[in-house]
């Protein structure tokens, strides 16, 4: 008869259903005991999961308070995420309809990477958009890391999930002539402060809409940024910015106070004629820019004037946000520092601001002939300070004795190739004819170099340019050889 199994080793027995049941109280996070229970379609299946669990405590990885299933922790974990209005939006209707129909009735400890890799596959089958599919496993991402963080689970399996290549469409912007075209083309409309302001400083939509009179210091030249607007629940509303490091000050350039200026007399006016109706406030808390009623601007009517101005003067179309990266490209072509442009964008990190500095062919062009000065100028500049030193009739006798040696359009130097032919001559008379043409180059060598000193010194040459190399007495090689 088997012995009783000892205190803390669990039991494991047979169910009605024909499943093996492993239990045993084991402790949890918070430092209470919970019975767990695995199951298995064996007895060993069922211990082995038990071992494997008991192994997991004695390690340090205490079990959760409660077992979840995938559905049910993705809604609680929406009640306790702390996004934006925004982002919480999007996290919920990527959760709704891909990763609870999907991967709802999978316990969330038994959420492998091998599922989370099938549902990704399945996905793309589906032709489900790729960026849907990055997203939809970016929220999963997030969600597990909450988990993880709670110790609920010991490891994130949609982290380690092989991805289908997706590269994101580089966004259409503007040069710097089609913004300054756009800017003269929109002095006209009420909204050019708000155009002025996203050109200059690359702010967001929701930025230049949410600036208040209070953060415009004319004093002191600065320009807070401290909150935007943006529509939640069907209602515009003043909310924080998208980032901490969003939260940033400009300085309040001539254009900016300017643009300005003019939109507080237009303001002023548009209170003056509304009278009662008008439903702004009067305080430093009163937004900038506003509609002759003093609601807040809409960003999509800011977005409908932007587009009509464009339409109207022949501008090729790009969407406001476009914009900021035409502000960051432009910086970048006047070679201001990359971490300038961070911070007058409101970016935390670099690498991002390289997503909104595009590269063009001028840009490249600019590059290039830099390298181009800097590994070539040394050559050229030689060559073009020996041509303004040598007169022009010792500058022919240079050319014309030194071509042969050198090259040109008669194609002398490929005469070399002729060495390689295959000849009716001997060897013997194929090295001669070798030495015979290595000397004819040795003379014409030193030929050349006596023509560029008496070039440069502007005297006639003394040596006569109608001799031949054969008309020069070559030393005898034996005698050479002999000494």
């Amino acid at each position: 008869m088997a012995g009783r199994n000892a205190n803390g080793e669990g039991t494991v027995y047979k169910r009605k259903d024909g499943r093996w049941e492993a239990a045993a109280y084991l402790p949890t996070v918070s430092g209470r005991t919970r019975r767990l229970r695995v199951y298995g379609r064996t007895r060993k299946d069922a211990r082995d999961r038990l071992t494997a669990a008991t192994a997991h405590v004695q390690a340090g990885q205490p079990i959760a308070d409660k077992t979840w299933r995938l559905d049910r922790y993705l809604d609680h974990w929406l009640t306790v995420e702390k996004r934006r209005p925004l982002t919480m939006r999007r996290h919920e209707s990527m959760v709704r309809l891909y990763l609870k129909p999907r991967l709802g009735r999978y316990q969330l400890e038994q959420l492998s990477v091998q599922i989370v890799q099938a549902f990704i596959n399945q996905l793309e089958h589906d032709e489900v958009p790729l960026p849907t599919i990055h997203q939809a496993r970016k929220v999963l991402s997030s969600a597990l890391t909450y988990a993880l963080r709670q110790e609920i689970i010991f490891r994130n399996a949609a982290r380690l999930v092989e991805m289908p290549r997706y590269k994101p469409k580089e966004a259409d912007h503007w040069s710097a002539d089609e913004l300054s075209r756009f800017l003269g083309a929109a002095k006209s409309d009420p909204l050019y402060p708000a155009f002025a302001l996203l050109a200059l400083y690359g702010l967001r939509r929701g930025e230049v809409l949410g600036i208040r009179w209070r953060d415009v210091d004319f004093d002191h030249d600065v320009l807070h940024i401290r909150q935007q607007i943006q529509r939640i629940d069907g209602k515009l509303q003043q909310v924080e910015l998208k980032t901490d490091t969003s939260v940033r000050d400009e300085p309040l350039l001539a254009v900016a106070r300017t643009a300005l200026v003019q939109q507080r007399s237009t303001q002023t006016a548009h209170r003056t004629t509304a009278g009662d109706s008008w439903r702004g406030c009067s305080t430093g808390d009163e937004l900038v820019f506003t509609t002759r009623f003093g609601t807040p601007v809409e960003s999509r009517n800011l977005y409908r004037s932007f587009l009509r101005i464009c339409a109207a003067n022949g501008l090729r179309t790009i969407t406001i946000h476009g914009l900021r990266h035409t502000n960051a490209t432009t910086q970048k072509s006047l070679q201001v520092h990359d971490r300038d442009i961070s911070a007058i964008l409101g970016h935390g990190d670099v690498r991002t601001t390289g997503i909104y500095e595009h590269v063009d062919m001028d840009s490249k062009r600019t590059a290039l002939e830099k390298v181009q000065q800097r590994l070539f100028a040394g050559n050229l500049g030689y060559t073009r300070e020996r041509c303004r030193q040598t007169s022009p009739s010792a500058l022919d006798f240079v050319v014309k004795n030194t071509i042969s040696f050198f090259g040109g359009s008669s194609q002398t130097r490929t005469g070399d190739t002729r060495l390689f032919r295959e000849s009716g001559a001997t060897l013997e008379e194929q090295l001669t004819s070798i030495e015979v043409e290595g000397r004819r180059r040795i003379f014409l060598q030193k030929l050349g170099c006596i023509a560029v000193h008496l070039a440069v010194k502007d005297q006639p040459p003394t040596v006569p340019v109608t001799s031949s190399w054969r008309d020069i007495e070559l030393p005898d090689r034996s005698t050479k050889d002999a000494a």
